[in-house]
């Protein structure tokens, strides 16, 4: 009798006498408690910042609106003094990182090492059985990382709020738009969805690849593809997009896109419109390098046949964007899941 052939038995006696999952659990646990225990630090770490610094952001921005007049000395230095205290995560940049590098150093090498150390084979012919020992260490997993993304997330919205007041324009700040890139994922359920599936990326790659340092590169790039995409290509199209030619745009649309269009409705660009003015317009309406810049440049244009179409989506498609996105995202988490436990079942010993 064979290795391959007793590992079958094996597996076959398993499963008429199932081990409960309640005991996966806690052999996933002692598996996987360093890389567990690496989230928790990192997530910590970033919690504990945005709490302490959130306090302070919060504090500087009631002081600086309750301040009048808002053109005096100390109103401005308490303006300042706002601006100056947020600037690590005014971009998110940071938290931008999460999520890949937890689907890289966490989702690849959970099925990777096992395949590369040839571990797994001891670890399949137990009571558990192969597909239900993959499943229950990947939902596991990835219940509690989206959780712990879920609450990072909650305290992101909360840290950034005084950002999204109308009144922050007396404090010299443009009013972000909740849709921007680089904002719209870290807040509401995208970012736990991203964290979800950059993690089921991982893992799936981890299977396909077998080993540990190729499975992390691959998700790496992956996941920076996947998110490129759905920032400068899907998600503006999520609903559809107003088009208008006015220019006074709510401060927190999210432009998508901007044409000038000429008086027989094909496209302008800037380089033409700017030596139009350079030739036509008054030396006082071209801005640097004769691009228009200015209301009055704007409509001297449309005076002279020349038409800007503005694409936006409006802040108020925040939830619907939110709720489309996270629901593609746990749609590819899921199948990602699914396409490994198929993987785990069809592989032989």
């Amino acid at each position: 009798m064979t290795a391959l052939t007793i590992a079958d038995s094996q597996e076959q006696d398993a499963s008429l006498r199932p081990v409960p999952w309640r005991l996966m659990a806690w052999v996933t646990w002692r598996q996987h408690r360093f890389a567990l225990g690496g989230v928790a630090v990192l997530l910590s770490v970033l919690a504990a910042y945005m709490w302490l610094t959130g306090l302070q952001l919060h504090h500087a921005y009631a002081a600086a609106i309750a301040c009048h007049p808002a053109s005096s000395l100390a109103c401005n230095g308490l303006a300042r003094n706002f601006n100056n205290i947020g600037g690590f995560l005014a971009n998110g940049f940071p938290l931008q990182a999460v999520p890949v590098l937890i689907g890289a150093f966490v989702g690849a090498p959970v099925l990777a090492r096992e395949l590369e150390t040839g571990t797994f084979r001891y670890a399949w012919t137990q009571g558990f059985g192969r597909w239900r020992w993959t499943l229950a260490k990947l939902v596991a997993l990835a219940v509690a990382i989206a959780a712990a993304a879920g609450v990072i997330s909650v305290l992101f919205s909360w840290y950034y709020q005084p950002y999204f007041a109308t009144t922050n324009q007396n404090l010299g700040l443009d009013e972000p738009s909740p849709l921007a890139v680089g904002l719209f994922d870290l807040r509401g359920v995208t970012f736990a969805a991203w964290t979800l599936a950059a993690f089921a990326i991982g893992a799936l790659a981890g299977m396909l690849i077998r080993r540990v340092v190729p499975a992390i590169v691959a998700t790496l790039a992956v996941y920076t593809g996947l998110a490129f995409a759905a920032g400068g290509f899907l998600r503006g199209h999520y609903l559809a997009p107003v088009v208008t030619r006015s220019l006074n745009l709510p401060g927190s649309a999210w432009i998508v896109s901007q044409q000038w269009f000429a008086r027989g409705g094909h496209p302008v660009s800037l380089s033409v419109l700017g030596q139009f003015l350079q030739r036509e317009a008054p030396p006082q309406l071209a801005g640097k390098g004769g691009v228009p810049q200015s209301v009055s440049t704007w409509q001297y244009l449309v005076q002279h046949g020349y038409t800007q179409w503005t694409i936006y989506q409006p802040a108020s498609r925040f939830w619907p964007f939110q709720w489309i996105e996270g629901g593609w995202l746990l749609a590819l988490s899921v199948l990602c899941i699914a396409v490994t436990v198929w993987m785990v079942r069809r592989r032989a010993v």
